[in-house]
Order: structure tokens, then sequence, then C-alpha cells
């Protein structure tokens, strides 16, 4: 797979994802406003790679920057931080990115700017690298629950695309096939911005898994009727209590799971969970442009100026979640006690 985002020379190169699969187009940003909006209007998206692309967003910013140290410098520091800070609410890694950079920052403000820069060029390289070895940590981990000849139905792109490589859902999925197990997946479409169909069957068919697009209504009529072995998605912030924030549609897929006897699995790293919120009661929800939904690939599919409501996550509450893998293992529940010692231990 080719790598969603990648540092080149004093610059970062992303792939396009709101063009894939028709076209496999690159953006190179030079700017840290420039990543901002990348991030922004979805040129990158998934939490683990936003959270890469504002690391490196903060290296271009920096670099942009001249002076001594002191408070002027911290100001000039705290507004690009801020910028790459508002871009997107709900993705967890995103901030925990932007606060591991800030650390490095207030170790080395006092040495000058070279050191500066290069010490969160370093910082923001090490977690680009670090959340590639998480992935396949998560893979091996998840690859026990996952039968010889199951189907697996995932929801959004929690792939290559969605992190520094291979993937946390489509991880396991990977990393299942890779020990010779026989996998099928079914893609959900992922309406409004078909992650799912452009995105996850983009990556499943380039490395030869077998996987069939459903749109998002056939999920449940699946699962009445057997088709599916597990569901298994990715996440964007978990809360201490293993409620979970992913793309909007994942929680319905949860009821579904639960009335059906299907398990009903959460993929991702360590830094996608919140110890700071008790519950997913606050997880901030993004609410998106309500175009999304009024069109579809460009055209318009309802009338112009009907009311619209575009949240682009929802919340699944734990008692919903069979179990929660991340790079440390299998956490099941009760998610308080296993999610912090998974955590703690990190």
């Amino acid at each position: 797979m080719l790598p969603a985002i990648a540092w080149q020379g004093r610059s970062v190169v992303m792939i396009d994802q709101r063009k894939l699969p028709a076209q496999e187009t690159y953006v190179r940003c030079r700017t840290y406003i420039q990543v901002a909006q990348a991030i922004e209007k979805m040129v990158v998206r998934g939490a683990p790679a936003i959270g890469i692309a504002a690391a490196y967003g903060l290296v271009l910013g920096v670099m942009a920057l001249s002076g001594e140290p002191g408070p002027s410098l911290d100001r000039d520091f705290e507004k690009v931080y801020k910028r790459l800070e508002r871009t997107r609410p709900t993705a967890r890694n995103l901030f925990w990115a932007l606060e591991r950079m800030k650390a490095v920052y207030e170790r080395t403000r006092m040495r000058g700017l070279r050191a500066v820069r290069a010490a969160l060029l370093e910082e923001a390289k090490a977690i680009e690298r670090e959340d590639a070895e998480t992935n396949r940590a998560i893979g091996r981990h998840g690859r026990a629950l996952l039968g010889d000849g199951m189907t697996v139905l995932t929801h959004c792109n929690a792939g290559a695309l969605a992190t520094a490589g291979y993937g946390t859902a489509l991880g396991i999925v990977r990393a299942a096939a890779a020990a010779g197990k026989r996998i099928r997946v079914f893609a959900g479409e992922t309406r409004p911005f078909l992650q799912g169909a452009r995105l996850t069957v983009w990556e499943l068919d380039r490395d030869g898994i077998p996987v069939v697009l459903i749109t998002d209504g056939m999920a449940g009529w699946f699962m009445r009727r057997g088709e599916v072995g597990a569901v298994v998605v990715g996440a964007d912030r978990i809360a201490a209590n293993g409620d979970t924030a992913n793309k909007i549609g994942t929680y319905s897929l949860a009821v579904l799971a639960k009335e059906n006897g299907v398990p009903f699995y959460v993929a991702a790293p360590t830094s996608t969970i919140d110890l700071s919120l008790a519950d997913g009661g606050g997880i901030p929800i993004e609410e998106r442009n309500p175009d999304e939904v009024r069109q579809a690939g460009g055209r318009l599919v309802t009338a112009p100026g009907v009311e619209v409501r575009n949240p682009a996550f929802d919340v699944t509450p734990a008692a919903y979640i069979t179990a929660i893998v991340t790079e440390r293992g299998v956490h099941r529940p009760p998610y308080e006690k296993s999610l912090e010692a998974g955590t703690r231990e990190s």
C-alpha cells in the first residue's frame, strides 16, 4: 500500500483520498495552514493519519518561525498549535499527537529554533513510525478473533489510508488473511462520504482479499441470514468506560449485531483512548457540511434547499462492544479496568 501521508524534504505529501478510487493524485503541503486545510477538507482522514498529519503540520509551522527563545516565540508556536488543534474535534489522536509535540517544544524551547525544529521533526517521524508498528500489533492480537472462512463486516475505512500503514480494523483482516485464513469482507458503503465504497474496497481489492460492497441499509438483513461472522470497526475516540465514537452508522451496526448474536469488535491504538472522559457523553461530535448529504459524487440527489443534519460520528455504548483490540491486546468488559490497565502499560 502507498502511504497515506509522508514527509518529503520540507513538505508533507498526502494521497488525496477525496479522489479515490478514480484518481491516485497527491497533495503537497508546504505550510501548516495547508496541512490544516487538508485535514478539514478530508484530503487526509482517519484518526491516526490525522494525528500524523497534524504533527508534521506543526513541524512546518515552526520551520517558518523566526526569533529568539522567549514569550514572542511561544506566542507564535501557540498560534500554529491552535490552528491545527481546531481542524477536527472528534478524533482523540489529533490532540494526542499535538500534545506529544508540544511537550517536545517545551523541553527544547530555550535551546534555539534549530534544536526545536530538529526535535519536533524527529518526534513527528516517531509518531508515524510507532503507528505503523502499532497497527501490526493490533493485527496480531485481533486475528485470533476471526475464524477461517468467516465473512467480516466493516464500516468506513480503518485501513492503511487511515493510518501510517496496514490499518486497525483492516489490519486485523490483513493479519488473519496472512495467517492463511480464508476471510471475506462485506464493506458497508458508509454514506455520506462513501469511505467504505471508495477506500476500503480499493484497499482490499489491491491486496487480493475478497470484498463485497453493500449499502449501509443491507447490513441487518445479511446478519439475520447468518452471513456475517463478525463486525470489525475502527474508532476515533474511546472513553474510559469503553463507549466508542466512530463513523456515523457504527452505532446502528452495533445494535443490529447485538440483536443477531454477531460479535462486534473495535480496533484502535491506545492513543485513541481518552481516559479523561468517563463515558461517551463527553465526546465532541463533528457536524459537517450539509452538501455532503445533499450530493453524491458532486451531483445533487435531493431538493437543493432541504434541511440537512450531517453528524460525522456517533457513539456506540460499551454494552454493545464484544471486545476492543489495541496494540496491548484484546480488552474485554469491564472496560474501565481493562482499558486503564492497557493504557498504563503503554
